[in-house]
């Protein structure tokens, strides 16, 4: 039989092509997680707020689109988080407060929501935590590392130049003197006011008692609710049930998650090339963190 070279040409592309065409669908659904937003009958919507907080845009995306949905009556912000950054946690906040005035908010604490992780729980009309939720860590952090003499030892000088005397505050050439840590603690003492007073109009307690064990604990979600810090004691199913009762929704009620942005293959291979450069230069600069550290 004779053989056609242009047949068998179309015949590889083709190949090709339903390789190609798969694969893009393949990581499609790898990275895809979504619930359909046109379920028949009232819905809660749900909410995550996962890892370490450092980027608003996703969450507060979330919020707004069930603000806007008319079928969604309930929002649940569903937060398994050790905190983060503080311009971060303050921002989903703002955005969990303004929701409130639209909808119910119910929040639901998973293994983990402290210091941040609580700060965004706290613009919620109710919390649900487990028994063993930690939670709490009321708090601001920043670090420094002083490697002035490590430096010495291997003989590595650096040098800086700058346009005034607090212009490097932190720098790991040299010791911290005592007027920069003053100025320093003046600013952590100002974002942790903002922390406690947020937990303080939230949970509707007198200041000075939020005030009294805004030192950085943790408490167990058995702890929090005997302090005041969350309403309830129960799973995600059990703050379905009472946001599906406070929004006054008969029956069982829909449950859809938050969309997210569907990544590209181009945006797949650049978060590789994004996360590896991050392992390899860690970032120098200090931040101010509402963040648990374990």
């Amino acid at each position: 039989m004779k053989k056609h070279p242009v047949l068998i040409g179309l015949i590889v592309i083709g190949v090709i092509m339903v390789v190609f065409v798969g694969s893009i669908l393949l990581l499609t659904l790898m990275f895809k997680r979504e619930t359909p937003s046109f379920a028949l009958g009232d819905k809660v919507g749900v909410v995550e707020v996962n890892g370490v907080i450092a980027n608003s845009k996703e969450v507060i995306r979330g919020i707004k689109s069930f603000v806007e949905d008319g079928g969604v009556k309930a929002i649940i912000l569903r937060i398994d988080s050790p905190g983060g950054g503080v311009g971060a946690s303050q921002e989903i906040y703002r955005e969990v407060v303004k929701a409130r005035k639209v909808k119910k908010v119910v929040a639901s604490l998973g293994g983990v929501a402290a210091s941040g992780g609580y700060y965004v729980s706290c613009g919620a009309d109710k919390i649900v935590a487990n028994p063993g939720t930690i939670t709490g860590s009321i708090g601001v952090v920043m670090q420094f590392a002083n490697l002035e003499e490590l430096f010495k030892k291997i003989g590595y000088k650096g040098y800086v130049i700058k346009s005034g005397p607090h212009k490097d505050v932190g720098s790991p050439f040299r010791e911290m003197a005592p007027d920069e840590k003053a100025l320093l603690q003046e600013v952590i003492d100002t974002v942790h006011h903002q922390f406690v007073k947020a937990v303080a109009e939230g949970r509707g307690l007198p200041i000075e008692k939020v005030a009294a064990i805004a030192d950085g604990r943790i408490f167990s979600g058995e702890q929090a609710l005997a302090l005041g810090l969350v309403d309830k004691l129960g799973n995600l199913e059990d703050t379905i049930e009472l946001a599906a009762k406070m929004a006054g929704i008969k029956g069982k009620p829909h449950v859809v998650y938050a969309r997210k942005r569907k990544p590209s293959v181009f945006d797949f291979f650049m978060n590789g090339i994004a996360q590896r450069i991050r392992e390899e230069v860690q970032n120098p600069h200090p931040q101010l963190g509402y963040l648990w550290l374990r």
